[in-house]
């Protein structure tokens, strides 16, 4: 703060108050202390130092890349938020979502939020909010991707996870399609053939495609053979109405490997109104194994997502060291072959 005001040419004080108590400030002395502190690097100083003394703020910081909504409305991402609150709640912390949108204004909020560390749910490698939270020099934790040296990580192995459960998916299949996660921050849907998993900057789809990728090549096939159908979205709404065009015409997919158990689910009930029985017509398989996952007898890969969650949240608050694998294991129901 004191090389910033010397830039500038005013006190210390005038630094902070243009932060803290800006209104005191004149506009030409403020845009003078912020083009000193963009030219030597200095992001403001934290608020959690500036409101209190006793070292923290009593609140740890989750970014999840979504539109807020996403938070309540997504089965595993509130389960992952209810591990993370658990852990919160025994240590008397508050839980902040701080809210990006994927504007220019996401590392400012980052900077500007008032906690003692951050998770981040899973988001593209190219996504600057992670950027932003290094720069704090607050400890923090990434959830699935992308990883960092510099960040601690937490994860399943997606790509040995996709390979088993895609096995059971393609098992005796002519015609194998994948209905994916969004590729890059763009979230833009498509139908794509050999497709190259690299592309993908989202860490999760791409891992989880090479597994797919392997288990089919391992079968004796071609990855030219396999449909990857993306959805912009996680939900069940957005895979059945994609589903619905998919599932006619010359090129009926007889297997289909889901990234998720809400895209798998959207994809069965569009099958059932078209009269496709699963798995006679269309073996099927999710992730996350959910509850309706298991109603709908569906083959799934089960993760604890509220365990990673509160892994996460341990690692932030400095109480464990270990980033190390996640436990995940196949569950092999009605909705597959099993040849």
């Amino acid at each position: 703060m004191a090389e910033v005001a010397r830039a500038a040419e005013v006190s210390v004080m005038t630094v902070s108050y243009t932060y803290a108590q800006p209104e005191r400030v004149s506009e030409q002395t403020r845009a003078r202390v912020r083009e000193a502190a963009e030219r030597l690097g200095y992001p403001g100083p934290h608020p959690g130092a500036r409101s209190l003394r006793r070292g923290r703020a009593g609140s740890l910081g989750v970014i999840l890349g979504e539109h807020l909504t996403y938070a309540f409305e997504d089965p595993q991402a509130a389960r992952f938020l209810a591990g993370i609150a658990e852990v919160c709640a025994d240590h008397g912390l508050g839980l902040t979502i701080v809210p990006v949108t994927g504007s220019a204004g996401d590392a400012g909020r980052v900077a500007e939020a008032a906690v003692d560390g951050f998770v981040v749910w899973t988001t593209s490698d190219d996504d600057p909010v992670v950027d932003a939270v290094a720069a704090t020099g607050l400890p923090a934790v990434v959830h699935g991707g992308p990883r960092r040296d510099d960040l601690s990580f937490v994860a399943v192995d997606d790509r040995a996870a996709a390979r088993a459960v895609a096995a059971a998916a393609f098992a005796g299949a002519r015609r194998p399609m994948v209905l994916s996660f969004p590729l890059d921050r763009t979230r833009a849907t498509g139908v794509h053939r050999a497709l190259d998993p690299a592309g993908a900057s989202f860490r999760v789809t791409r891992q989880r495609l090479r597994g797919f990728r392997d288990a089919w090549t391992e079968s004796g096939g071609r990855w030219s053979q396999v449909r990857v159908a993306v959805c912009s979205r996680n939900t069940a709404r957005e895979a059945e109405r994609l589903a619905a065009g998919l599932l006619t015409g010359p090129h009926v997919p007889d297997a289909v490997a889901a990234m998720s158990d809400e895209l798998a689910l959207g994809l069965m009930r569009a099958a059932g109104r078209l009269g496709l029985a699963v798995p006679g017509d269309l073996a099927v398989t999710g992730w996350d194994d959910t509850d309706a996952a298991a109603a709908a007898g569906l083959t799934t890969i089960a993760q604890s997502l509220r365990d990673q969650g509160a892994r996460c949240a341990r690692l932030a608050l400095g109480e464990e060291a270990d980033d190390g694998p996640v436990d995940w294991r196949l569950i092999l129901r009605d909705s597959t072959r099993g040849e």
